[in-house]
């Protein structure tokens, strides 16, 4: 029995070692070099930019891989600091003439003497000269972010010669004709698609001709976010570039607050639309079995209160949770600025440091990203119902034509807010995934409308026409009377001649006549055109009544699979992770109570609950403590990283790290009572700040300050 307890001990102790060294599943962005205030121990540090944070780029670099972290590059595909090459010192011309120039004859500055810019070929060859230079300093991968063109923008010289060279005729000014807008849009989504398809391309080639390879990553916000701030990027079609290894989802409170429309009320929504965000960016890459990490921030750009971060935080963390088939997460961005930053409180006007409550907080939460499995288990609610999304979103959003207002991007959110606010998971389907076999797999009901996008491509309705054949229920709203149904496009030219694009989906599926509201049954499936526009049904108070009823019908009766229920909450387990929301301005205003024995892991104090109540507008983050085993010892939370975890002769051992300057505080499992705690830093002892044994529950839980190097603890049982 004693050489087995040794053996596992020791095969414990390697497992753990190895774990944290080989994953690569959570990471930041930093441009500074490493400092032991913002240590935060993710497995990549991703530093940013050649210029930035004063250069002295290969310097940084190894500072981090000194550290024992991996690094990789992240760097603006739109913008940067760049000044080399906008004040000529790259190639002996100045270059601001190529910046993103809106119709008054502004350029679009993202920074001082830092233009958006219009991705030319010889700034391309320019962004390839940083690629190398990463790569050389041993960057394992290359992001290059945020692919941005402003829907505002397309008035510059520069713009109008890449015109000229992709329509092959003369330029035309976006705001005089729908015609112009979407034309104008499509380059604008062109031009970034090619910028990042080529600089990966030679990430690629270049690597592999010194004998590495690396991974070429594209971090961006959400279709949802980029259409509703008026933005043109590539989004789901760069995951057909062979080159693009995956995404990282920039969603966070910055874009979650954005206000939308719900029940006739325009506000923040912050948990729902971040919830619709992630699923939004899940699901773009989710058939291509590309990587994807989801990124949150326990701040954001914009100076508010220290309070404001925290209660905005909680809701984007736990929305990204909700999301079991993805375990890789960019746990922050800007660490120093979290860090070191310093911000009021509510009803205060000075400003101070983060607290070292909040502080703790975080990293209890971050930290349990390091060890979050990917699930197969499902969010509590109906599943199978599917919203259509597409590219185009971002083309119709400026300038705004004949009088036709899309409000907050409220023909999205009138077909997913009034489901999501009734605990459905709706997921969202990208059209220009719909070649792919998995995209409709697991979807019963599909709601879409060409009132904010239009199909790309026909062989977008030949999809969709063959899944409703095969059985799936398609629910159509729009009244079709936008500006951008006439468009000179491929559903009316060269041959063909429909009014509008759904009336080419329409001849595809065969229906000549249509009965508003009415189910016409399609093959095996069925559709439904309604002649209202989403907007409709959250612009206006109580207007969504009959789209719920038609919708449950739709799951239940013509999709025969079963009742679509209706509640106020969201609830999934994970590992040992239970995560819980509960959403407000619901007829359901009861809270959701969840079993325990559960830590909760939103309390820096880390208690043991018998049960957690989740109210209204609130949400949950719990390790269930009926999921740990008696032996051996296990960390359950804690504001750190365990390293060198060993457990041998009855006395569990770590080195835990976090950033120095904060408190720790842990709850660990373990199989009796503690008969002796040690702490020690750099060899000599230091005092732990509260030991507290929970004989119920068989966790200890331990308090001390943190610090960057490691204390050594040593647990006798």
């Amino acid at each position: 029995m004693i050489k087995k307890n040794l053996l596992s001990a020791c095969l414990y102790s390697l497992l753990a070692s190895a774990t944290v060294s080989a994953q690569e599943k959570t990471a930041f962005q930093i441009a500074n070099a490493w400092d032991a205030a913002y240590d935060v121990r993710s497995d990549i540090a991703i530093v940013y930019g050649i210029n930035d944070a004063g250069g002295n780029f290969e310097e940084r670099v190894k500072s981090w891989q000194d550290k024992g972290y991996k690094v990789h590059f992240m760097t603006g595909i739109a913008w940067g600091q760049y000044k080399d090459y906008f004040k000529g010192r790259f190639d002996g011309r100045p270059h601001f003439d190529e910046g993103q120039v809106q119709r008054n004859g502004d350029t679009i500055w993202h920074g001082k003497d830092v233009p958006y810019i219009v991705p030319s070929e010889n700034y391309l060859q320019y962004i390839k000269t940083h690629i190398k230079r990463a790569i050389d300093a041993g960057a394992g991968a290359i992001y290059l972010e945020e692919p941005e063109f402003w829907a505002r923008a397309g008035y510059s010289q520069a713009f109008k010669t890449e015109w000229k060279k992709y329509y092959g005729a003369e330029w035309r000014p976006q705001h005089e004709s729908p015609e112009a807008t979407y034309r104008s849009s499509k380059l604008k989504y062109h031009l970034y698609y090619n910028a990042l398809k080529e600089c990966f391309a030679y990430a690629k080639s270049y690597s592999r001709s010194i004998g590495k390879e690396v991974q070429c990553y594209v971090p961006t916000h959400s279709l949802l976010n980029y259409s509703s701030w008026q933005i043109v990027s590539p989004e789901a079609s760069l995951a057909s570039i062979k080159e693009v290894d995956g995404y990282i989802a920039q969603i966070w409170t910055g874009t979650s607050r954005e206000p939308v429309y719900y029940n006739g009320i325009k506000k923040e929504r912050v948990f729902e639309n971040a919830f619709l965000e992630y699923g939004a960016m899940v699901s773009m890459i989710a058939p291509t079995g590309k990587k994807i990490f989801l990124l949150t921030d326990p701040i954001e750009d914009a100076r508010r209160t220290w309070d404001d971060y925290k209660r905005n935080y909680e809701a984007t963390f736990t929305a990204q949770l909700l999301y079991p088939t993805v375990a890789d997460y960019e746990v922050m961005p800007w660490p120093s600025r979290i860090y070191l930053g310093k911000f009021k409180l509510e009803n205060s006007d000075a400003v101070q440091p983060i607290s070292p409550a909040y502080a703790t907080q975080m990293q209890v939460m971050i930290n349990a990203l390091n060890s979050m499995p990917a699930s197969a288990g499902k969010v509590s609610g109906t599943q199978g119902i599917g919203i259509l999304v597409s590219n185009s979103m971002m083309f119709q959003r400026f300038p705004t034509h004949a009088g036709y207002e899309d409000p907050q991007l409220s023909n999205f959110y009138g077909m997913a807010l009034p489901l999501v606010k009734r605990g459905v998971p709706v997921a969202t389907v990208h059209m220009e995934n719909l070649a792919n076999a998995n995209a409709l797999k697991n979807i019963k009901v599909l709601i879409m409308s060409y009132a904010n996008m239009k199909p790309l491509s026909e062989s977008y309705h030949t999809a969709l026409a063959k899944w409703v054949k095969n059985g799936g229920v398609l629910l159509y709203y729009g009244r079709d009377n936008d500006p951008f149904q006439n468009i000179q496009e491929w559903w009316n030219t060269k041959g063909k001649s429909c009014h509008a694009p759904s009336e080419d989906l329409l001849n595809k599926m065969g229906i000549t006549t249509i009965d508003d509201g009415k189910f016409i049954k399609i093959g095996k499936g069925w559709v439904c055109i309604n002649r209202k526009d989403p907007k409709e049904l959250v612009l206006t108070g109580n207007a969504d009544g009959k789209f719920l009823e038609q919708t449950e019908q739709a799951h239940r009766v013509y999709a025969k699979a079963g009742p679509l229920v209706f509640k106020n909450n969201f609830l999934l387990q994970r590992g040992p992770y239970i995560i819980g929301a509960v959403m407000d301005e619901n007829a359901d205003t009861t809270s959701l109570m969840i079993n325990g024995p559960v830590v909760d892991l939103l309390d820096p104090e880390l208690p043991v609950l018998p049960a957690k109540e989740v109210k209204p507008g609130q949400q949950a983050f719990l390790y269930d403590l009926k999921t740990v085993q008696a032996d051996p010892p296990k960390i359950i939370a804690a504001a750190g990283r365990a390293y060198d975890e060993k457990y041998e002769n009855r006395t569990y051992s770590f080195l835990l790290r976090s950033p120095s300057n904060t408190s720790n505080s842990m709850r660990i499992h373990l199989p009796g009572k503690p008969s002796k705690i040690q702490l020690s830093l750099n060899g000599k002892t230091i005092e732990a700040k509260r030991d507290q044994w929970d004989a119920t529950s068989g966790t200890l839980l331990l308090q001390f300050e943190n610090h960057s190097e490691g204390v050594q603890v040593s647990i006798r049982i």
